[in-house]
């Protein structure tokens, strides 16, 4: 049976920077258990009245753009700042045995053995947008342990990955000049998230092409209208293996903080970011609460057989389904 500390071992050791605890914590945050969540949700409060300065970048990109090595770099250059760096790494669940491989501390092996980072893998577990069910949670965990830079590389690029722009204050989009990116980058709804790009592997004989979609890319931003943030996103080339552009990108990440907190958009962001949190965790609970009723889970299990065999369509029984859920809530 798994060890549970008390309430106030996790707050007094978190605050004092203890990694296992961090990572105790963490699992806490990730698990289905209503005691976990009850511990977790009381431990948070807790912790946040003490008011943290770290930045939160959410790194995404395409399977083979170099997310971990870039990372890598990145996060040891902070380190030699004598900066603490957490890095959130969420790996894709099988929907058939919901494991994952979980393997970004092997990928980020110095990082991970550097005294001023924590590295923490999780499994989406089917969650949708490129992270897990506790990544806020696991932020907020992690703030309070610390850390000055929170870093969350997501599963993938994708239209979901706005989950990942809702929780961060630095949106940072990792592509491969040469792979044909370049296009399909141009027209996904992604790059209007975008704070920064990144061309990467911006060495050797890729360094003409890089330096081109460098252009492209700065080019295609220039077509977007404003965002809401009032700051223009920039585009730089980067070699994680020849430490180039690493630098050029924290000093990005830093004019961006610095222009946000001078208009107000910094605080405001995170309160929209609040705001939407709590519409996400009401509507979970909402959606558990009607999931414990036996009349309502029977009436699902009923309608999706009747799918199952051609008796009903979805959309039908979908409305079937709310029908008698709009009856429960009258009787609540």
């Amino acid at each position: 049976m798994r060890h549970r500390h008390s309430l106030e071992d996790y707050h007094s050791g978190i605050l004092l920077g203890d990694k296992v605890l961090l990572a105790q914590a963490i699992t806490l945050a990730e698990s289905e258990l209503e005691s976990d969540r009850d511990l977790i949700e009381n431990l948070i409060e807790k912790l946040v009245t003490d008011k943290k300065n770290s930045i939160r970048i959410g790194i995404t990109g395409s399977p083979g753009v170099g997310k971990s090595t870039f990372i890598e770099t990145f996060g040891k250059h902070l380190t030699a700042q004598n900066k603490k760096v957490a890095v959130l790494a969420i790996d894709p669940s099988s929907y058939k045995t919901k494991g994952s491989i979980l393997g970004d501390k092997t990928r980020m092996e110095e990082l991970a053995k550097d005294p001023l980072a924590f590295i923490r893998p999780s499994a989406t577990r089917n969650t949708l947008g490129g992270v897990t069910a506790g990544t806020r949670e696991s932020i907020l965990l992690c703030e309070a342990a610390g850390f000055d830079f929170i870093i969350i590389e997501t599963v993938g690029v994708g239209q979901s990955e706005v989950a990942v722009r809702n929780l961060v204050d630095f949106f940072l989009l990792l592509m491969l000049a040469g792979s044909g990116d370049e296009l399909q980058g141009i027209k996904k709804g992604i790059m209007e998230m975008a704070d920064g790009i990144v061309i990467t592997k911006a060495d050797g004989e890729n360094l003409k092409k890089a330096t081109q979609a460098q252009a492209d890319f700065t080019h295609a931003l220039h077509l977007f209208q404003l965002p809401d943030s009032g700051w223009n996103p920039k585009v730089l080339t980067t070699s994680a293996l020849a430490k180039k552009g690493i630098e050029e990108t924290i000093n990005m990440i830093s004019e961006y903080v610095q222009f946000t907190r001078a208009n107000g958009f910094f605080d405001k962001n995170r309160h929209q970011q609040d705001v939407a949190c709590f519409h996400d965790y009401f509507n979970a609970s909402l959606l558990h609460l009607l999931a414990q009723r036996i009349s309502i889970e029977k009436s699902k299990k009923n309608l999706e057989n009747e799918i199952m065999a051609g008796q009903i369509t979805p959309w039908k029984a979908s409305r079937q389904l709310s029908n008698l859920i709009l009856d429960a809530l009258k009787k609540i």
